[in-house]
Formats: structure tokens, sequence, C-alpha cells
């Protein structure tokens, strides 16, 4: 990735916030392992590194701890969460309690062009099956979820699913899966497939699939983390059972 200099970064030419691509390329290294979980994230490496100013790092990482991928730890600085296996699992039973409930609104409300953006995604989101497109991949996953959501036309609800979806670490799974490069692979075939069928439920306004198709996709996830994140299956049992799932 090529960045501009801190001259030119606010430039009214420039086609992208220059805080984006420093989010992407910050993303890049988290979910290669380059950054592990409890890495601190030093706004003046970075700058250097990047050969930037500090202003638009900042904005990055303002960026990367509102989408969950990094924390603000007061008088120290921001660094990539380290959840602990109850909190993975509790995020997980949150996490599939929403998309049972969103996934169902969505088929019931959704209008016209949200069908369009969730196959326009889908769409996108096939040719990016390789590891190198696993930062592209992953926005796009996040990009179908949060259209999903919007599609329900409740803004508290879905104001809610951002703020769980934010807290489950599935950059995690990524970063893990990265040394399985074939799995990796398969699995994010399965995401695309998965998608698909939940969005063509939704485009069917047929709530009933759509919480089913929304379902066995959270569930599979859950799979993956118990495999690649050592998260004991008993414990995301125990998380889903409180909220009686």
């Amino acid at each position: 990735m090529t960045f501009q200099s801190p001259a030119k970064e606010e430039t009214e030419t420039q086609k992208r916030p220059l805080k984006e691509d420093i989010f992407d390329a910050l993303l890049e290294k988290i979910i290669s392992g380059r950054y592990q979980p409890g890495a601190w994230l030093r706004q003046e490496d970075i700058a250097s590194q990047l050969g930037v100013s500090m202003t638009p790092v900042r904005e990055a990482l303002d960026l990367l701890d509102a989408a969950g991928l990094a924390e603000r730890v007061p008088y120290r600085g921001v660094r990539v969460p380290q959840p602990s296996h109850e909190e993975i699992a509790e995020s997980y039973a949150a996490r599939l309690l929403l998309e049972k409930a969103v996934s169902r609104a969505a088929a019931l409300q959704r209008e016209q062009f949200h069908v369009e953006a969730l196959k326009r995604i889908v769409g996108q989101a096939k040719k990016l099956i390789r590891v190198d497109d696993m930062t592209a991949s992953r926005k796009l996953s996040v990009s179908f979820h949060t259209t999903v959501a919007e599609a329900t036309r409740n803004s508290t609800l879905i104001r809610i699913y951002k703020v769980a979806a934010n807290s489950f670490p599935d950059w995690m799974l990524y970063q893990a899966m990265v040394e399985h490069p074939t799995e990796l692979e398969q699995s994010v075939r399965e995401e695309y497939n998965e998608h698909l069928a939940l969005a063509m439920a939704i485009e069917a306004r047929n709530a009933d699939l759509a919480e089913q198709r929304a379902v066995e996709h959270i569930r599979d996830i859950g799979t993956q983390i118990v495999t690649y994140l050592g998260v004991p299956q008993e414990l995301l049992d125990a998380k889903t059972a409180q909220l009686g799932l």
C-alpha cells in the first residue's frame, strides 16, 4: 500500500481518507498475526513505519477501537484486544441471540434496495477466497451482516446489533486460521454459501428460513471458535443456554 506524504494527506483530491488506508493496513497486520492479541499499537511507531503524521494514525486507531479491533487502556495507549474464553463465549451467545431476531425482522421489513445491497456484497465476496484476500473478505462480511441489520428498519435494534457485532472477535478466527490456509479458504467458501442462502431467504420474505440460515451460519462459527481458538464446547453451550438458545 502506498501512502501519501504528510503534506498531501488532507488534500481535496485524495480519493479516500488516509485514516481508512491506515485502518486497512493495521487490520491486515492484525488478521495476519503480525499484531498478536495484547500487542500495543503505538502511534509514533505506526506513523514512522508508514511515513505519515500522527493525526491520521490516531484517527485510524479510533476506527479500530469503534470496530472492536482495538481497545484503549487509560494512561497506557491502544492495544489489540485479548478476550478470555469466557468473554468470547458470551459474545458468541449474544451474537447468536441477535442474529435470530435480526434475520427474522430483516425478512419481514426489508426494502428492495437492501436485497440488492446484499446480493452485491455476496457477489464481491465470491471472488475473495485466498489468504491474501482476508482483509477485504472480513470487511465484506461485516458489511453483509450490517446490511441485514439495517434491513430491519429498527434504529434501536441496529444500534444494539452493531455493539454486539463489534464485541465479537471474528478477527481472532481469521488470525488463527491464517496458519491453516486450506481450511481458511474452505471456510470462506462456506461463508459465501451461507450468506447467499440468508440473502435469498430475506429476499423471499421467509422469516422462518432466514432465522434458520442465520442460526446455522453462527453455529458454524461456533464450531470454528472451538477448533481454532480452543474455547471449550461446554462453555459455549453454557453461555447459549443462559440465553435460552
